[in-house]
């Protein structure tokens, strides 16, 4: 079944009345409609593009969220080869929110990390809705260690809220995972990529997204609150969540204006839960991009360049 979201309602009633036809004409052979159902499924396109033509960024953050969206554990299944899980931060558990381990990519060994929020009412429980603990952190710094000790690049996938901002992950030192993590990223010696597929939360996000090429697709957002958090300390109420988004500057196409976003990889018409394949695909190929870029870089070139690129997002800051 489709989800639709608040803004596609009218969509959602057209093509339901499309469907409906098309029920009918195979429970009953002599009734013919279709042409009915054609011209239906026209006007829901059409529908379609004018929906999505120039959405809000408060629009995108529902876009961004939407539950059909492809997550990092179907990006993995489809893109990478001999995937093997590493789990553990080798001091107190497993966090299944975050996901990694050795695979390869176009038959090339490489790390992959991500955030995973689950698909259905018990994997969102079991990954915490894609909200990492200190211990999900902690993994992934071990798994970035080990990708430079031997070389292969990392890629991480990146889809959160936020960091899990309960009581027992900040007695485990939330912040210091997260802080220990985003100087990890900027340690290593190998490529690292990242992408946005989906939500990309506050230093949760940042922990993996401290990378040397960052891709966002088309309806994915990045921003340092949720929209709704930053209404309820800005204006006490969080129904203002449309003006905070309006401000936060989340939308791939702001980030790339500001530097923050090197890529933006195109999504189908209506969204990446409306042709998972196609999204995947596409992320694969940017992705093989980005590391092509990075080739013959050695080191020390690296850590330099990941380094100038966040330094230099503050001078642009200040410029504009």
């Amino acid at each position: 079944m489709t989800h639709y979201l608040d803004f596609e309602k009218p969509l959602a009633e057209i093509e339901g009345k499309a469907e409906e036809l098309r029920n009918m004409a195979r429970n009953n052979e002599e009734m013919h409609v279709g042409d009915e159902a054609a011209a239906l499924d026209r006007k829901a396109r059409d529908m379609l593009k004018d929906l999505y033509k120039k959405l809000t960024p408060w629009r995108k953050c529902q876009v961004a969220r939407h539950p059909d969206r492809p997550h990092c554990k179907d990006y993995i299944e489809a893109l990478f080869t001999e995937y093997t899980p590493l789990a553990g931060d080798r001091g107190f558990a497993d966090d299944h929110a975050v996901m990694g381990g050795l695979a390869r990519f176009n038959d090339r060994p490489v790390m992959v990390i991500g955030h995973e929020k689950g698909h259905d009412t018990q994997s969102r429980i079991e990954r915490n809705f894609g909200m990492a603990r200190p211990e999900g952190y902690r993994k992934a710094i071990r798994l970035m260690d080990m990708a430079d000790r031997f070389g292969i690049p990392v890629i991480t996938l990146v889809d959160t809220p936020g960091a899990y901002p309960g009581k027992g992950a900040e007695e485990r030192g939330q912040s210091e995972a997260i802080a220990r993590s985003t100087e990890k990223c900027l340690q290593i010696g190998v490529p690292l990529v990242s992408v946005i597929i989906g939500e990309g939360g506050s230093g949760g996000a940042v922990a993996f997204a401290t990378a040397n090429r960052l891709a966002m697709l088309e309806h994915s957002v990045y921003s340092v609150i949720s929209p709704e958090g930053c209404a309820s300390i800005l204006w006490k109420d969080s129904d203002k969540m449309r003006e905070a988004a309006e401000a936060l500057r989340l939308t791939a196409q702001d980030l790339q204006k500001l530097g923050v976003c090197d890529r933006i990889i195109a999504e189908p018409l209506g969204g990446a839960h409306r042709d998972r394949e196609a999204t995947i695909a596409s992320v694969g190929k940017m992705i093989s991009a980005m590391l092509d870029e990075m080739g013959d870089m050695k080191p020390k070139a690296l850590i330099k360049a990941r380094r100038d690129k966040f330094l230099e997002m503050g001078d642009r800051g200040l410029a504009a």
